[in-house]
């Protein structure tokens, strides 16, 4: 126990009047009614803040794609979210007739424990029916002589068979080069989308399929877009590269070439061969 100096007067013992006495209770009563606002919102305490998580759509998916990792992320079983697209009242162009291909927007999207399948896919065709509807985009559709559906189905192509951004331009030209003169557009990424699968080999009896997808069989565009396209594409679909070219071949990464040479086209394509036969000996 510490002691006080000596010459430290002895304190006086103050004893509260009556008034006093009433004040030091009614400040005891204030005290602790304080003391329990602090402690009711300690024990009505929120829940901690949900932790965030997200979607990631890459650009060029297609529904299928989107739809396996959207039940992944909202911890649905296999096919909730497809099933979910009859539900969703999603607001797609009518020629897209219900199906969300080519509007699910490459994007990333919130998940919380409130994202229904339903919620998830009206937020990527309402962010695509926004980026879509843009004045610039609408007006270069009317340009190009086709409906703004019908160029979101173009860039899906660009997206799909462009080896790099600097290419789409080109790919997008070949399109509408094709489109102009009648031609069908032979996309492999068409003969792809028809068979649910991806890849560089193309046989002669995958170009004879019976399908709408089958561009080396039918002419114009197919039915629907073939994947969700970016911005970019989009762009390259609106404003191609001018140019006359009618065909192109990834001959290697990096190296895409193109041409309006049928001559020229086959040399490519043998050269492509070439290279691939000769990677498969390696």
């Amino acid at each position: 126990m510490v002691n006080e100096p000596p010459d430290v007067p002895p304190r006086r013992r103050i004893r509260p009047t009556r008034r006093g006495r009433l004040v030091l209770i009614i400040g005891a009563v204030l005290l602790l009614a304080g003391a329990a606002a602090v402690l009711v919102p300690l024990l009505t305490r929120e829940p901690e803040t949900e932790q965030p998580r997200t979607l990631v759509i890459p650009e060029g998916w297609r529904a299928s794609q989107v739809y396996v990792a959207a039940d992944k992320a909202l911890d649905e079983p296999v096919g909730t979210t497809e099933q979910a697209v009859a539900t969703a009242d999603l607001p797609l162009p009518a020629e897209a007739k219900g199906n969300p291909e080519g509007y699910l927007f490459p994007a990333t999207y919130p998940i919380s424990s409130g994202t229904t399948a339903q919620s998830l896919l009206r937020y990527m065709v309402d962010t695509a029916v926004s980026r879509f509807g843009a004045d610039h985009i609408t007006a270069g559709a009317r340009s190009n002589r086709v409906t703004v559906y019908q160029m979101v189905t173009i860039a899906g192509i660009v997206q799909a068979e462009a080896d790099t951004e600097s290419d789409m331009g080109k790919v997008a030209r070949v399109v509408h080069n094709r489109l102009d003169r009648g031609m069908p557009l032979q996309m492999d990424s068409t003969l792809n989308y028809a068979m649910n699968r991806s890849t560089l080999d193309t046989t002669t009896g995958d170009t004879k399929i019976d399908s709408p997808y089958n561009s080396y069989e039918r002419k114009g565009l197919p039915p629907t877009p073939i994947g969700n396209p970016g911005e970019q594409a989009m762009a390259a679909a609106i404003s191609p590269t001018p140019g006359p070219w009618l065909y192109f071949v990834t001959v290697a990464p990096g190296d895409t070439r193109f041409t309006d040479d049928y001559a020229e086209q086959q040399r490519n394509v043998a050269e492509f061969n070439r290279r691939r036969r000769d990677a498969g000996n390696g």
